[in-house]
């Protein structure tokens, strides 16, 4: 290698080198007119190019170890902030049910209704579950004050988002306060055509067991919107029973021994009267009318065990209970 050769590139890497260290714009010597580049003077730029990374690469990494360093007391008093506020709620649920518990058991010894009961609970639920986030949220720092103005602003449009909700909330407080049916009555919703026994009366729903153990969970709104059936309003109802006899069959023999039935039955109260009546004269059979008096508790075994009862005792009478059916008479005409 030429040794003038050798001199210049060290000259440019060392004039490169001060340009680095004296300033962040780095001022690359250009050669001097129809002087070829050597290899020398391309290690030399190759070489200040990777000084500069690796230096912005540390300035790098030390900022962000800074950064870190910071950030630990923030990150640990946040941290420390958020247990407390998992503590706070899971000790503010174990009150929450203390409290709940106190109450019901108040509302068991005054004698309240059920669900009257079980409304209360509800809402008092409710209630201390959103005191108890609204403090967690006060304790991180957010401003109550500003809260209560944002929610106060937008009541409106609270209100207009829930007004489904808040009208079964009306519901559940005219359903206590009117008392149309209470837990344990039997309903017939009219509308939807359902019916069950009320099992809950809560702040927005009403939930009903069926015959066959499903739960039907209606609205409150609802049921107070709509027209609805209490079976058990009262201690007493009343069996309405159709049964169809032949026209060629004895009325009277028919009507005596269905009486006799009523008369046998137990759950029959004997001195509400009872009745046995030609209803109605279809196309294919006379109509009996049987009205009856049972408990309510004995409604549905009372009907069930009757029905069975007259038809067993028809057969052994002889009396048709006949199916509809229709009778084509053919005349033959005359031969021409």
């Amino acid at each position: 290698m030429d040794v003038s050769a050798m001199s210049n590139s060290s000259v440019l890497f060392a004039a490169l080198w001060r340009s680095r260290k004296g300033s962040d714009v780095m001022a690359i010597p250009t050669p001097c007119e129809g002087a070829v580049p050597t290899v020398s003077d391309v290690a030399a730029t190759t070489a200040v190019e990777m000084a500069e990374v690796t230096q912005d690469t540390v300035e790098e990494v030390n900022r962000l170890a800074q950064f870190i360093q910071s950030s630990i007391p923030k990150l640990a008093a946040f941290g420390l902030r958020v247990l407390i506020a998992l503590l706070v709620f899971f000790a503010g649920r174990i009150v929450i049910k203390w409290i709940q518990r106190i109450v019901r058991h108040s509302l068991e010894r005054s004698g309240v209704d059920k669900g009257v009961e079980q409304f209360v609970d509800s809402f008092l639920k409710v209630g201390l579950y959103s005191l108890l986030i609204f403090s967690i949220a006060a304790k991180f720092g957010i401003d109550t004050a500003s809260v209560a103005a944002l929610v106060a602003s937008g009541g409106v449009a609270i209100g207009l988002a829930l007004q489904g909700s808040l009208s079964n909330f009306a519901g559940g407080v005219l359903i206590l306060l009117l008392k149309p049916f209470e837990v344990g009555d039997y309903i017939l919703e009219d509308t939807n055509k359902n019916e069950g026994t009320v099992k809950e009366i809560q702040i927005f729903y009403t939930k009903l067991s069926t015959v066959d153990n499903k739960t039907i969970v209606i609205p409150n709104g609802m049921l107070t919107n709509n027209s609805l059936t209490n079976a058990t309003a009262k201690e007493e109802r009343q069996l309405d029973l159709k049964i169809s006899i032949s026209y060629q069959a004895d009325l009277k023999k028919a009507k005596e021994l269905i009486l006799d039935v009523l008369r046998k039955d137990e759950s029959v109260k004997q001195d509400a009267g009872m009745n046995v009546f030609v209803d109605d004269l279809a196309d294919s059979a006379v109509v009996l009318g049987v009205r009856a008096w049972v408990k309510n508790d004995d409604f549905w075994p009372a009907k069930w065990r009757m029905l069975e009862t007259i038809k067993l005792t028809l057969d052994e009478q002889g009396i048709e209970i006949p199916y509809p059916q229709l009778t084509v008479h053919m005349r033959q005409g005359h031969e021409r």
